[in-house]
């Protein structure tokens, strides 16, 4: 299965999306070289794990956090059952997906 996104804004610096992701779903562990992800749950529930420190953050609808440039981390939807969705914010520099 494919993340799904929803395109808002796109700059050659800034890029806000709407990420959904199906059940169980979730990404590989990365980090970016420039840009800070602000994230913002929208529906479910969905875990922010982070590296160095090792620390999770459960976004709820609601709840928001931040992940520094360089900070490796990974994006997962708790429910194994359910879609869950969250507001991506990024920036302000070039956009770069670095794999672990």
């Amino acid at each position: 299965m494919t993340m799904q996104h929803q395109i808002l804004i796109q700059t050659a610096d800034v890029r806000v999306r709407v990420m959904h992701l199906h059940p169980g779903e979730a990404t590989a562990l990365h980090h970016h070289t420039e840009i800070t992800d602000y994230m913002v749950g929208l529906e479910g529930i969905i875990l922010v794990n982070l590296k160095g420190p090792d620390e999770t953050i459960e976004l709820k609808p609601g709840i928001r956090c931040t992940i520094q440039p360089g900070r490796i981390h990974q994006v997962l939807n708790a429910n194994g059952t359910k879609p869950a969705s969250y507001l991506l914010i990024q920036g302000v520099g070039q956009y770069d997906f670095k794999t672990e």
